[in-house]
Order: structure tokens, then C-alpha cells, then sequence
């Protein structure tokens, strides 16, 4: 299937690594013998019917199938393997399933109905927060009456420490949906409302921010939203953009240290503040690193922002301190914000970061008390194509020529803002360089913003009760679940006839295969204004 002959991109340097890669490769007993591992691994696990002490639920923004599988590839090739048998801190995680993403009125979800469900246990309308789909998008006096509560806030009740972090906004769709109830996730500050949703009473996601729930720990970008009007920021005093934004004069910054006087709170908004807080002696801490979203890791200053490796360290030794346990939500949320704009390079860089982060907090916590969940909240239409030989660059170019006798990437999208045609034809790519971090994949259709895709994305758990996530199920499903595990919420099943002391915390295995590879190392529309402004999401 693959002329090799006829391919402007094979060449006997391609060659010479196909052929050098893995030799035990082609030995039958190579495979099984690694398939004995893994299936000794599985029938070797036990259940662990712990209660969850911690919480640590990991958000993948638009991390779907296909971003998962080619981060792998790209994690293992900065290491400078082939990068195809990599395995991912995410693929040592037992339990696996598969979580259905529709939103009530769309087949193909927003960040904002997806979090809904996943951290209230409700499905509802896109573009929504914290809400039931009786509300709808934009109208504020349907949304009282319909709020509902998230995970977060059912943890806080139970005694434990929560927390927030994001390489995005702390006001946007993911981290909002834990403490907002917001007709309109587009409401980050009041400047952003129309006039009539202040008069019927609705508040800014970045308000409800300090008023809905005790967070401990807040972290991730968003200073403009906090400030009031002219407000020049820190980092950033001479543009424009970057200053504050509310027009009710409030400074919630201010308001929010005011609040926690008598409590050791720490506000930093750089990393030289961020490094000198001290876990052992914080009660509380808010962190915003820029005015909007944090800058991608392949950008990031590492002088003045932190990795999301090191904010979620710093998160969990603040909220491991209360004997209750914590919760915490850490998204990747630039993921998704990369994929938004056909940048291929950015999107796998950011899982990758994302895939350390989750190693840092298996790192920091103990699996018999902890329960870890890693899942998307809905896809791209990012595709995975075109022969490529073993060992590849995942960022480069398809071996094959299309019938136009011209290369492709191996990653291309189905639409987005990389559809170039001209005079019928699309561009000659055979001298660019495709593995740059600004490059834009090519699409199939014209957009603005290449949008996201509807198909299931994978939740992956381990930990107590990590086996409650199996099978195919709603995306509502994964808060009862957790909340379950936990004994937090209304559903206390789980906790009757046992202690913190009673429980075992021996005697069961819960590790996939990880061994070292020889080879290196997924309401109907309410009205027709509903789906307007659905076109025009800024996800």
C-alpha cells in the first residue's frame, strides 16, 4: 500500500531508522511475552473498596482520542525514542472507560455544558454553567431557581479543603462550573453582562468567585476580571488589554484578602511570590499568573509563570494538610484553545505538560486514599492519518503523496482556520517546515476556530473505588461517581459501616503493566438565538 518509491518524503535516512527500529520486534515471542505481563498485571489487581479520602480529578480540555494517542508519540520522541510504545502516566491508570459528551440541546458539546456534568451531575444547555437545562443560554431570569451545585462544593461541605487549578482564566467554562451558576459562561466580569441581566439580579462568574463557596486554593490566570476599569496590570502596565475590566469599581482581589483576615492567605500574581509561599504554614492561597489565560508551556516564561507541574504541587501540599482529605480540579485548559486554532504543535505540548502533572500528583499522594481521575471533556477534529512509517515525527508529513501528488501532515483537522485553497488547489507544503510551534494544520472546511467533535472521550481511574469507572456512560455519570467514592453529597451508601481507621489499606494492587519497553520507551434548542450565539463561542 505504501510506494515507497514514488514518496517525496521517503528517504534512507526514514529507511535506515525503520529498519534498525526494535529487531525483537519481529519476533512473535517478543509480543507475547509482553502480552503475558500485562494480562499477569490485570488478573494480579484487586479491588480497592477504600473511601476516597482525596480527590484528584485531572481535566484534559479537548484532550480527546486522538490528542492522547499522538502526545504519547510526541512525549516519547522528545525523549528520543520512537515514540509509539511511550507509555503515558495516564496509560498506568486501571480502569478505563468511555463517557458520552452531548449536551441537552447539542450532539457536539461546549466546555461549559460538559463541565456541568461532569462536576454537578446534570447534563444542560451549551454555553451554561452550573445550571439545569430548564435555564437558557443568555437569559438571565432562567436561571433562578435551576442552579445546582458541583462536587467541589459537596467536598467543602464535607470538611475537606478544595481547590482550583488551570493553565486558563480561573473565570472560564472548566474551573467556573465548580463555584458558578451562570446563564452565560461569557460572563467572566460584569462588563461582560447586558444591562438587563444586572437588573434582574445575575452575577459575574468572577464575583461568585469569592461569594458561592471557601475555596482554598485558586489558581490560573484571569487578573483583569478582578479589577475594576483602567486598572493597569502588574506584569503588563502600558497595554490596554490587559487592564482590569469591571465597571462596579470593585477590586476582588482586595476584597478577597479582606476576607480571609486571620487566616494565612497569600495573593501572588508572579512566580518569585509563588515559590516563596510555604505549603506547611498557607491556609489559603490565589494565584493569578496573567490578565486572561496563561501563556502555552512552549511560551511560558519560566522566570515569571510556574508549570502546571509546580501549581499543582504547590496546590496539593496546601490541601493535603487537612485531615479530611481535599479536592482537587487541575485542568490543561489550553489544550483545547490550541486546537481551537489549528495549532497541532501547541495542543500536544500542552498534554504532554498535562501528562507530568499527573505524574506529580501520583508522585504526591497515596493510591490506597487517593482516588485519581483523568478524562477529556469532548474532542477535536483533529485527525490521525496517512501511513505514517514507525518513528515518524508525529508533527511531520504523511510518506504518501494524495492524488494531487502533493505531501500532507500526518495531523490535520476537518475544519478550522488552516483551510487554504487557491485557484482549487491547496498549498504545496514540501518545503515547510510543519514542526514549528506556530504552524496551523491544514482543514478540510473554512472557520474561524476549528470546533470541537462529538465523540466519546475516555475517563481513565485509579484508586479507591477507581473501578466505578468502566463501561460506556453519561458524562453526568463521573460526579455521583466520585462523590460516591468519597462519601460527599447525598448519596452516603458507600461510608456506612466504616471508619478512616476501620478501613484496609493493604492487601490490593491496582498498577497497570508500566515495565520499560525493550524498544523504548477518546432540551432541544431552546430557540433559534440559542444556536447563534453558539456559533459564536469563544471556547
Amino acid at each position: 500500500e505504501i510506494n515507497q518509491n514514488k514518496s517525496p518524503n521517503w528517504n534512507k535516512k526514514t529507511h535506515i531508522m525503520t529498519e534498525m527500529l526494535c529487531i525483537e520486534e519481529e519476533n512473535p515471542g517478543f509480543w507475547r511475552s509482553e502480552a503475558q505481563k500485562s494480562l499477569q498485571s490485570v488478573l494480579d489487581r484487586k479491588l480497592n473498596s477504600n473511601i476516597a479520602k482525596n480527590i484528584l480529578f485531572f481535566l484534559g480540555d479537548g484532550m480527546g482520542i486522538t490528542t492522547y494517542t499522538a502526545a504519547r508519540i510526541l512525549k516519547g520522541q522528545l525523549q528520543n525514542q520512537t515514540g509509539e510504545e511511550t507509555v503515558m502516566t495516564m496509560d498506568t491508570f486501571p480502569s478505563v472507560g468511555l463517557v458520552k459528551t452531548y449536551s441537552v440541546d447539542f450532539q457536539i458539546p461546549d466546555s461549559a455544558a460538559t463541565a456541568t456534568a461532569y462536576l454537578c451531575g446534570v447534563k444542560t444547555n451549551l454555553n451554561t454553567i452550573g445550571v439545569s437545562a430548564a435555564a437558557r443560554n443568555g437569559v438571565c431570569k432562567t436561571q433562578k431557581g435551576n442552579e445546582v451545585t458541583s462536587i467541589l462544593k459537596w467536598a467543602k461541605d464535607a470538611g475537606k479543603s478544595v481547590g482550583i487549578v488551570t493553565t486558563t482564566r480561573v473565570q472560564h467554562a472548566t474551573p467556573a462550573a465548580t463555584y458558578a451558576h451562570s446563564a452565560s459562561r461569557k460572563w467572566y466580569s460584569d462588563a461582560d453582562m447586558p444591562d438587563a441581566a444586572k437588573n434582574e439580579g445575575c452575577t459575574d462568574i468572577a464575583a461568585q468567585l469569592l461569594k458561592n463557596i471557601d475555596i482554598d486554593v485558586i489558581i490560573g490566570g484571569g487578573r483583569k476580571y478582578m479589577t475594576p476599569k483602567g486598572t493597569k496590570d502588574p506584569e503588563y502596565p502600558r497595554d490596554f488589554f490587559s487592564r482590569g475590566k469591571r465597571k462596579d469599581g470593585r477590586n476582588l482581589i482586595d476584597e478577597w484578602k479582606i476576607m480571609k483576615t486571620g487566616k494565612v492567605a497569600h495573593y501572588v500574581w508572579n512566580k518569585t511570590d509563588f515559590d516563596a509561599v510555604n505549603p506547611e504554614t498557607t491556609d489559603y492561597l490565589m494565584a493569578l499568573f496573567e490578565p486572561g489565560d496563561l501563556r502555552f508551556e512552549a511560551e511560558r516564561d519560566p522566570s515569571m509563570d510556574p508549570s502546571i507541574v509546580e501549581t499543582t504541587e504547590k496546590a496539593i501540599r496546601i490541601l493535603q494538610k487537612n485531615p479530611k482529605g481535599f479536592f482537587l480540579l487541575v485542568e490543561g485548559g489550553r489544550i483545547d484553545q490550541a486546537h481551537h486554532a489549528g495549532r497541532a504543535y501547541m495542543a500536544l505540548h500542552e498534554t504532554v505538560a498535562f501528562d507530568y502533572a499527573i505524574a506529580k500528583g501520583l508522585e504526591l499522594t497515596k493510591e490506597h486514599e487517593t482516588l485519581t481521575i483523568v478524562m477529556a471533556d469532548h474532542s477535536h477534529t483533529v485527525t490521525f492519518n496517512g501511513y505514517p512509517f514507525r518513528g515518524q515525527s508525529i508533527l511531520g508529513k504523511s510518506p504518501l503523496w494524495a492524488t494531487d501528488l502533493m505531501p500532507y501532515t500526518t495531523l490535520m483537522y476537518g475544519n478550522g482556520p488552516g483551510h487554504k485553497i487557491t485557484n482549487g488547489k491547496r498549498p504545496d507544503i514540501s518545503d515547510v517546515n510543519t514542526k514549528t510551534k506556530d504552524y496551523i494544520q491544514l482543514s478540510a472546511v473554512p472557520t474561524e476556530s476549528a470546533t470541537h467533535s462529538g465523540e466519546d472521550v475516555a475517563v481513565l481511574a485509579r484508586g479507591p473505588m477507581a473501578h466505578l469507572f468502566q463501561g460506556v456512560q453519561e458524562q453526568n455519570y463521573i460526579a455521583h461517581a466520585m462523590a460516591y467514592a468519597a462519601c460527599v453529597g447525598a448519596d452516603l451508601r458507600h461510608c456506612q459501616g466504616k471508619t478512616k481507621t476501620s478501613v484496609d489499606h493493604t492487601g490490593f494492587t491496582e498498577n497497570a503493566n508500566v515495565a520499560g519497553r525493550p524498544c523504548g520507551s477518546v432540551a432541544l434548542l431552546s430557540s433559534l438565538l440559542s444556536v447563534l450565539l453558539a456559533l459564536t463561542i469563544l471556547m
